[in-house]
């Protein structure tokens, strides 16, 4: 896949969110996609790995796609080369396979909303898909319920957005 355009990432943009894990294939593309499905003029979803693997995993493209949420220009890039700096980052790692999830450094907003990685699934495909969907299950209910808070109010009150984005992530599994 190709980069994102550089006016992607619109200047207007009012807040940029990095979904953040290990490879930027699954879990973070996931999250990227459907968030930028779903949300508002003003706010931007972006993803990247601390040790990407250089491909989006083929079944999370396919789910992507079986949702009707477009694939086009999602690729898997370093924390190291963004476009912009976030406003938040959200890490998405899970804590199978001893995962050591990345740690932004920087002035922004964190929270952690673990998933389990898909691309460590074994077992049919059935099986296998299944986990990916999990996954995306996850990420999708807890973007939705992130882009249901008073989100203009809560930007004034980081705190309290810190707290509502972990409440998120303890609340809907």
């Amino acid at each position: 896949m190709q980069p994102l355009p550089k006016n992607h990432y619109r200047k207007e943009t009012k807040v940029n969110v990095l979904f953040l894990c290990t490879g930027n294939s699954c879990r973070s593309i996931l999250a990227e996609a459907t968030f930028n499905h779903l949300a508002p003029a003003g706010w931007h979803g972006m993803s990247a790995g601390s040790k990407p693997t250089g491909q989006v995993h083929p079944r999370s493209l396919a789910l992507l796609a079986r949702e009707g949420i477009s694939t086009e220009g999602y690729y898997s890039k370093s924390w190291e080369n963004l476009p912009t700096t976030p406003d938040i980052v959200i890490s998405v790692c899970g804590n199978a396979a001893n995962e050591t999830c990345p740690v932004y450094l920087g002035p922004v907003l964190r929270s952690h909303w673990g998933v389990e990685d898909p691309a460590h699934a074994t077992g049919t495909d059935e099986e296998i898909d299944a986990a990916f969907y999990n996954a995306y299950r996850t990420l999708r209910a807890r973007i939705e319920a992130f882009l249901a808070l008073p989100l203009a109010q809560l930007q004034q009150d980081k705190p309290a957005l810190k707290a509502a984005m972990d409440n998120i992530a303890i609340n809907i599994t």
